[in-house]
């Protein structure tokens, strides 16, 4: 069998295993307490009522159903086979089920030292595994329950589509109190055979799925995840993804200085960027944003007809604090969540409801005397609903118990979401305080209820960036050169690449380099100053030196020939007589531009501050490859440093368009090469008022990674 035939039999082995409507429970057992009994009881509580089918070697019955003593006894191929067995017997009896023409089975035990075998049974018979080490999985929307613990007796079905590494992370999230509720919810484990990409592109195929959640521990399936992602965002599914215990990206990638930069964290970021994936920090964080993609309306893009282009889009949020609204624009402001820049008749119409001293402004402080409370809040959120500059409307209060039953607040946030058709939340400061029953009436009429100050703010980031994706042009096309690709694979395959061989490379791809001369003597030295015009740069250009500075092989300076001289004769004492000599280029700003390679992912590309301090500043933006002006204006605005090219406190502005052009030159670098380099250095990029040169760069083809 092909390739792809397999892949597509193993595809609808999926299907049939998570929707089974027969079931084998291998090591049904009927003592109570014991792992076969609860799988077979949570089995036996599937809605959908499946054909169950037990197994046990002695016989006997549980719950009233006669155990056959093998798999084999089992009359005709099943969906599913759950082997609730020792990890000794694992391998024998997913044999015996791939032999049988079983569709697919869960392996809950981690069966050490086994992978490869039950990989190879399953791969080979063309079934669907999830697992080893895993809790199984429900199907909430077709009434299947597959695991090997017990659960509540109702999981609420709803839209959320759950795949984790984490078996308890995928408990906590099937029993939370918020309004998720799940279409199919899977632990998948080790993923031996069905990885996360699969389970996406299946739950993808749902009607009932409109928002995913991942929780990750490592990635399995590159390029099937990444055309799995890539289907969700072009269906505008939003993904939404706690990654833990670090990245694909290796601590020793690379001797590159844009590898210890880019970090561990690289390849995640770089992953969700590319595709539009929402990643969180934690899992409060996680639980907010599925909330309010499941449970709430989803933002419009920025800016619509109605709104003007130059204004400032985003959030706007209504308190009864002053405090409380002072930490939230705090926060917001760290987390990179904007305000709106609500409109002068926007103030003015919230300034007649306000009482004396009170400003109208975004964020709002509302609270006053305190006189008739529903609706002078519900006055104020509306009239910000109303703004065009704003996507979202938060009613950031304390939702606490009130001993007196005033019901003012959630009242008025669900009349003003009756009353808009923008996104109105609730901004619960105190995850701890909240009063579930003010909750559950809130979100059973349809207005999330975020709980925690960051959390929160960091869920309307998430709404407002799912909304910019859908407003963003698709990404241009970039142009390959085969010729000039196969001239490079040539030149990289035969070894270590000096500093001029490396610049001559980054011109190829359209990036601007300093002019620079090889020298071997004081006297060519000195010549070569000379031609090139003081003062000049001088620096060592051993193969063996990877990074100059950190061996004082960079000198700078040197306005006059006997300084050229003197400072030859240093470097060639100290590290060899090859050395280069550069005009010095001035620049308003440094940055640093790189390519790293991640194993699963292939070539990242990185921007960052650059300099000497390039690694303590640890300023930078990672990519997949390719990147358009666009994507690489994005990368840019990004960095900290991105005010200097503006033109920091009177500076004249830095040449940008350079910038984005070199830029998209490392991309397609990256992209022609990223398969025969381990990384690439271009720091310092030199970024003037016209042009931005690299004056220094380092190539490591893949022979050469330490």
């Amino acid at each position: 069998m092909s390739s792809q035939p397999a892949q597509r039999h193993r595809l609808d082995s999926l299907r049939s295993m998570l929707h089974a409507r027969s079931i084998a429970v291998v090591g049904a057992s009927a003592r109570t307490g014991s792992f076969g009994h609860r799988l077979t009881s949570e089995v036996l509580a599937s809605p959908a009522g499946p054909d169950v089918h037990l197994v046990n070697p002695r016989g006997g019955e549980v719950r009233g159903l006669r155990c056959v003593p093998s798999l084999a006894d089992v009359p005709a191929p099943v969906d599913l086979v759950l082997l609730g067995v020792p990890d000794s017997a694992a391998a024998s009896q997913l044999r015996l089920a791939a032999d049988r023409g079983d569709a697919g089975a869960v392996v809950f035990g981690t069966a050490p030292g086994q992978g490869e075998t039950l990989r190879k049974i399953a791969t080979d018979a063309g079934m669907a595994l999830i697992g080893g080490g895993c809790m199984g999985f429900v199907n909430v929307q077709r009434g299947v329950r597959a695991v090997g613990y017990q659960e509540r007796d109702e999981i609420p079905a709803g839209p959320v589509a759950l795949v984790s590494h984490s078996g308890s992370a995928f408990s906590a999230l099937l029993r939370t109190h918020r309004p998720l509720g799940f279409t199919i919810a899977v632990s998948s484990g080790q993923e031996l055979v069905t990885t996360t990409a699969d389970l996406l592109d299946h739950v993808l195929d749902l009607d009932e799925t409109r928002v995913v959640a991942l929780v990750l521990e490592t990635l399995r399936d590159a390029p099937g995840m990444r055309a799995a992602l890539a289907r969700a965002e072009a269906a505008d599914v939003p993904v939404v993804a706690l990654t833990v215990g670090g990245s694909p990206t290796g601590r020793a990638l690379v001797g590159a200085h844009s590898g210890a930069v880019a970090g561990d964290d690289a390849a995640w970021e770089a992953l969700c960027d590319a595709h539009g994936m929402h990643r969180v920090g934690d899992l409060d964080e996680l639980v907010n944003t599925l909330e309010l993609f499941a449970v709430g309306r989803r933002a419009a893009p920025t800016p619509t007809p109605a709104q003007p282009t130059g204004a400032v889009h985003g959030i706007a949020t209504v308190h009864d604090s002053g405090a409380e609204r002072a930490h939230a624009a705090d926060l917001a402001y760290e987390l990179g969540v904007p305000f709106a820049a609500i409109g002068e008749q926007t103030r003015a119409r919230l300034q007649s409801w306000l009482d004396p001293g009170l400003v109208a402004d975004n964020p709002l402080d509302v609270w006053g005397r305190g006189a008739d409370t529903e609706r002078l809040f519900a006055d104020c959120l509306l009239t910000m609903s109303e703004d065009p500059a704003v996507t979202a409307v938060a009613f950031a209060v304390d939702l606490v118990e009130e001993y007196d039953g005033d019901l003012s607040f959630p009242r008025a946030a669900a009349s003003v979401h009756t009353a808009t058709t923008k996104p109105v939340v609730v901004l619960s400061n105190i995850a701890a305080a909240v009063d579930r029953g003010q909750a559950d009436w809130l979100r059973a009429r349809g207005v999330p209820v975020l709980e925690g100050t960051r959390g929160g703010l960091r869920a309307l980031g998430h709404l407002l960036a799912q909304a910019e994706r859908r407003h963003r042009e698709p990404q241009a096309a970039v142009a390959c050169d085969p010729a000039r690709q196969q001239r490079w694979r040539d030149v990289l395959a035969a070894g270590p690449l000096d500093l001029p061989t490396s610049l001559a490379l980054l011109t190829d791809y359209a990036i601007e380099v300093a002019p620079t001369r090889s020298v071997r003597s004081v006297s060519e030295a000195v010549r070569a100053a000379t031609e090139l015009g003081l003062p000049v740069v001088l620096k060592c250009d051993d193969h063996a030196v990877l990074h100059r500075t950190e061996r004082c092989g960079v000198a700078v300076g040197l306005a006059d020939t006997d300084a050229v001289a003197a400072a030859y004769l240093d470097l060639s004492a100290r590290l060899g007589p090859s050395v280069v000599v550069q005009p010095a280029v001035p620049a308003l700003a440094e940055l640093a531009l790189g390519v790293v390679r991640d194993p699963l992912l292939g070539p990242l590309v990185v921007v960052a501050a650059g300099g000497v301090q390039m690694e303590l500043a640890a300023d930078r933006t990672v990519a997949l490859p390719p990147i358009d002006e666009a994507g690489a204006a994005r990368l840019v605005d990004r960095l900290r440093v991105r005010p200097v090219l503006d033109g920091f406190r009177g500076a004249r502005p830095a040449d940008l368009g350079t910038v984005l052009r070199a830029v998209v030159g490392v991309s397609t670098l990256a992209v022609e090469l990223g398969d025969c380099v381990e990384a690439i250095d271009i720091n310092p990029l030199r970024v003037g008022t016209v042009g931005a040169v690299a004056v220094d760069a380092l190539v490591l083809p893949r022979e050469l990674s330490p």
